[in-house]
């Protein structure tokens, strides 16, 4: 309760300073001025009103398929911290109106594309605050479709909001998109980096590989974290393993670098990933709003909206994810090629089986669509506002490619932990390291050795599912203790 009457007192602060400017008759831009290329064009008074709900009207403009529910409310609620932190001179009454969408889940319908990240994310914003002013679209009660928001605010009691001076701007100036995307997929990757490990040691159990390239010792000399946190979670996942125990006199020298590789590997992903999610972390706490209020009175108008920092740290985010299902794939095209006793994809009669040669097929797809979407959106700029805008981020390209990349590597390392499941089961009775008997347990009670072809897909998506909602990093860490 007090950080939220702090909020409002900040908030309220700003707002007076907005009111007091605007009665001292000083020229501030987006108050009681046009946007953009129009910033030169002073606004009458009595048309202050007008001057707000048409910024959202006409900013409105966006096209494709729209940001999932989950994505919006984050955005929503990202709106609402920033704006709460009392810089941007918003009204008390259209903050309110934020907060009871949010307090009743009312969930604006955002199509995804038409930001291109410079002057905050625009056109999705005008869209998502649309719905304040009894205008626009929300999604339906089960998520699946949208509705008029007027009639949807009708049903609930709420009222539409009468947008004052300034708060229009300060709706749809930030990067609460961006910032949204990267939150939801940096604290998914915080999991699935860890899944990623565990896969991979089912993997080098199953391929009798060795356990020697991830000794600390290797790592100690190289000491990038990541590198050192891969190898360590791979150690303890390999203990009390009969299968290592019994190939560890077998002569062979070194593994492809898909198994041998895997700290230095992971670990680079896992550092950049880091890297991605402090940038995200300062912005979700940071003021992207413009012009910028001050306690002293003092309006400014900067550049807090541009999107560069979020471009380059998506971007990058996009790479380092893309990377775990590049080197994944590789290891499930491995599991099939019959080494060291296994039966060439992975199952016994083959011919008129075709065994699990297909599912590799989806990895290697789904891997090369992943180098296609990590071209870098930042690199890039276009021109908007006839000139005024002339620099731009595009860093709404790199928070929706991003999100694709996520998607698609879930689906990859679905396919290793079918396939190194499938590979494990050859080497019984002997039982890997305690951590990759409990991962291959949690699969086998839902998915059951297979014999022969069946319809793969929805093994596939079972695989897919435990990934996305944690539940093999959860089950493992309950049984073992806390992966790094």
């Amino acid at each position: 309760m007090l950080a939220l009457r702090s909020s409002h007192d900040a908030l309220d602060h700003s707002r007076a300073m907005v009111v007091q400017a605007m009665a001292d008759g000083a020229v501030h831009y987006g108050i009681n001025t046009g946007f953009g290329a129009l910033a030169n064009k002073t606004i009458d008074a009595e048309q202050l009103a007008d001057l707000q709900r048409n910024i959202l009207l006409s900013h409105a403009c966006g096209v494709g398929e729209p940001v999932p529910p989950e994505i919006t409310r984050l955005m929503l609620q990202l709106k609402i911290h920033a704006l709460g932190l009392g810089q941007s001179g918003i009204s008390r009454s259209t903050f309110r109106q934020l907060l009871t969408f949010d307090r009743l889940g009312l969930t604006p319908w955002i199509p995804s594309r038409g930001s291109v990240g410079a002057s905050g994310d625009l056109a999705p914003l005008a869209h998502m605050c649309l719905p304040l002013i009894g205008r626009g679209e929300v999604w339906d009660e089960a998520g699946k479709g949208k509705k008029d928001a007027a009639e949807a605010m009708q049903l609930l009691g709420i009222e539409p909001v009468q947008l004052k001076a300034k708060d229009g701007l300060a709706l749809i100036n930030g990067t609460q998109l961006m910032a949204a995307y990267g939150a939801y997929v940096c604290e998914r990757a915080l999991v699935l980096q860890k899944e990623a490990d565990i896969l991979a040691a089912m993997s080098l159990e199953a391929l009798q590989g060795s356990a020697v390239p991830f000794d600390q010792r290797i790592h100690l000399i190289r000491p990038h974290e990541g590198q050192k946190k891969v190898a360590e979670n791979v150690r303890k996942l390999l203990k009390h393993s009969e299968i290592m125990d019994s190939h560890r006199d077998c002569g062979r020298v070194q593994d492809p670098y898909c198994l041998r590789c895997v700290p230095q590997v992971h670990g680079a992903s896992r550092d950049a990933l880091a890297f991605a999610a402090n940038t995200v972390e300062i912005e979700l706490n940071s003021v992207t709003d413009n012009p910028l209020v001050f306690k002293n009175g003092d309006i400014l108008s900067g550049g807090n909206f541009h999107g560069q920092p979020l471009a380059l740290a998506l971007d990058f985010a996009a790479i380092a994810l893309a990377e775990l299902a590049s080197i994944s794939e590789r290891r499930a095209y491995l599991l099939l090629e019959g080494h060291d006793g296994l039966p060439k994809l992975l199952m016994q009669d083959t011919g008129v089986n075709s065994g699990f040669m297909m599912p590799q097929y989806t990895a290697a797809a789904l891997v090369s669509e992943n180098k296609v979407l990590c071209h870098p959106a930042s690199v890039d700029s276009i021109p908007t506002s006839l000139g005024q805008e002339d620099h731009v981020s595009m860093g709404s390209i790199s928070a929706l490619k991003l999100h694709s990349v996520l998607r698609n590597v879930e689906h990859v390392l679905a396919v290793e932990f079918l396939c190194a499941a499938q590979a494990l089961d050859f080497r019984a009775p002997l039982k890997p390291g305690h951590g990759v008997l409990i991962a291959h347990e949690l699969l086998r009670d839902r998915i059951g050795h297979a014999d022969q072809d069946y319809e793969i897909r929805g093994d596939l998506d079972i695989c897919a599912t435990i990934l996305r909602q944690g539940e093999l990093a959860t089950a493992l860490e309950a049984e073992i203790g806390p992966l790094a």
